[in-house]
């Protein structure tokens, strides 16, 4: 899978069919329609060659010419203001930060249960039931504006969509009543021809087979 444009790149980026940190990162690739040769390195034979590129042989990792970036949330920022149009990221230095903030405390509130889950560790129960509970607190939230807390589209919608795309993966069903507006959400953003471009044939698999 790779995003098609008339932008010019030389950009491999190396991901996992599965993650969710490797999806986020292909969903800003596709909401900016990049040029990228997109290489599903989730084999154990691939790791030597992963390695040589990134000493932690971690997906996802970008390549562009010279640089190697392998965290997630770098690479998303890095593409963001290498392709900066459309922005994902606000302009304002404060509206920025508070966007970032956003983007880690997802990663702190639900990424670690989701990652629990998924791996499926010690205590997935639990960590389903709090992933589940902050899902619902959070439901207000997702009610206030068009996406989370912003009138535009962000990286911090790029972090949340391939989470609750894997809910039924994760054996959890939102209560229709108490997150209606989560569902919403959803709803608008696995409707982005963004979304659905970043999707790969495992990761429609993993949501039809949850059905």
């Amino acid at each position: 899978m790779a995003a098609v444009s008339s932008k010019r790149s030389v950009m491999t980026f190396y991901s996992d069919p599965e993650s969710l940190y490797s999806h986020r990162a292909r969903m800003v690739l596709a909401e900016k329609n990049i040029t990228v040769e997109i290489i599903d390195s989730a084999l154990p034979e691939q790791l030597d060659d992963l390695m040589e590129l990134n000493p932690y042989g971690t997906l996802p990792t970008l390549v562009d010419r010279d640089l190697v970036l392998y965290d997630s949330r770098i690479i998303m920022e890095y593409l963001d203001d290498r392709f900066p149009h459309p922005p994902l990221l606000p302009v304002d230095p404060v509206a920025r930060a508070k966007s970032r903030l956003l983007m880690h405390r997802v990663e702190r509130d639900w990424y670690q249960h989701a990652d629990q889950i998924l791996a499926q560790g010690k205590n997935v129960d639990a960590a389903r039931k709090h992933l589940l509970e902050r899902l619902i607190q959070s439901a207000p939230v997702f009610a206030a504006l068009p996406f989370f807390m912003s009138e535009e589209f962000s990286l911090v919608d790029c972090s949340i969509a391939p989470l609750l795309w894997r809910l039924p993966a994760m054996g959890i069903k939102l209560p229709a009543k108490s997150t209606k507006p989560v569902q919403e959400y959803a709803t608008r953003l696995f409707a982005r021809e963004s979304f659905r471009n970043s999707l790969t044939e495992l990761e429609i698999e993993m949501r039809t087979n949850a059905a």
